[in-house]
């Protein structure tokens, strides 16, 4: 199979992507290979946005959950070169060329240097601008990344996709499910596995057994649209529940 009918297929696949998880699962498949194995995307929240509301921003997360709650927390998104420069710019680069532009901004040095510390290093970032003028950003990071200037623009087409098909389905979400029920042991397995715990550690802590925590982290994780725990975690936290 060629290049062309590659790219193809992954359109494909993400276009068929039903829940915001699979859609991480999905791309993070194709650029996994070229060393970006973690993804965050959603729209850029304006300067002094409350932190309480830039989590609502975020249509899809595979990033490490501790780096993601010291990103808000530290209000990082108004020192952060890479979403400096997206605003600017408003077309594809990579993280270094955005580092390398602010090394006298001690704000973003700090950003750019916590994030090296969840083996986020290097990365790519994408922008799409929706008609009223909005920007979406794409941004897949990890340790260290390889790949040809072909391969940089099928990353970018496809990314496209991605988050067009996220934007796609957050708009049917929004008018048709506003709010996901979870019971308070679903919640409270979340909170843990939040902090790390195993389901073992989770049921050590609740008196339940191994395979109780497991159940009430799967039935979550299914009613948040998730495919793995750490998307379960993000998206209960993009929501609201942690």
């Amino acid at each position: 199979m060629g290049h062309f009918d590659r790219t193809l297929a992954y359109i494909s696949d993400l276009q068929q992507a039903d829940t915001p998880g699979a859609i991480c699962e999905k791309l993070l498949d194709v650029t996994s290979a070229f060393g970006l194995t973690a993804l965050m995307a959603g729209t850029v929240p304006q300067p002094g946005t409350p932190k309480g509301k830039q989590k609502d921003h975020v249509l899809l997360c595979d990033w490490p959950i501790e780096w993601l709650e010291r990103y808000v927390a530290r209000n990082y998104v108004d020192h952060d070169p890479i979403v400096s420069r997206m605003k600017q710019l408003q077309a594809p680069f990579q993280w270094r060329d955005a580092a390398n532009e602010v090394k006298a901004d001690r704000d973003g040095e700090v950003v750019m240097g916590d994030a090296g510390q969840f083996k986020l290093k290097d990365g790519l970032a994408f922008p799409l601008v929706t008609l009223d003028g909005q920007i979406v950003m794409v941004s897949l990071g990890g340790e260290q990344i390889e790949m040809s200037g072909l391969e940089f623009g099928m990353i970018s087409l496809v990314s496209g996709y991605a988050i067009g098909r996220a934007m796609q389905l957050h708009a049917g979400t929004e008018r048709t499910i506003d709010h996901v029920e979870l019971t308070p042991r679903e919640l409270e397995c979340l909170k843990w596995a939040s902090a790390g715990k195993s389901e073992w550690e989770i049921s050590q802590i609740l008196g339940i057994s191994e395979h109780t925590s497991e159940k009430h982290l799967l039935n979550a994780k299914t009613k948040l649209g998730a495919v793995n725990r750490v998307q379960a975690v993000a998206e209960a936290i993009r929501r609201g529940y942690i």
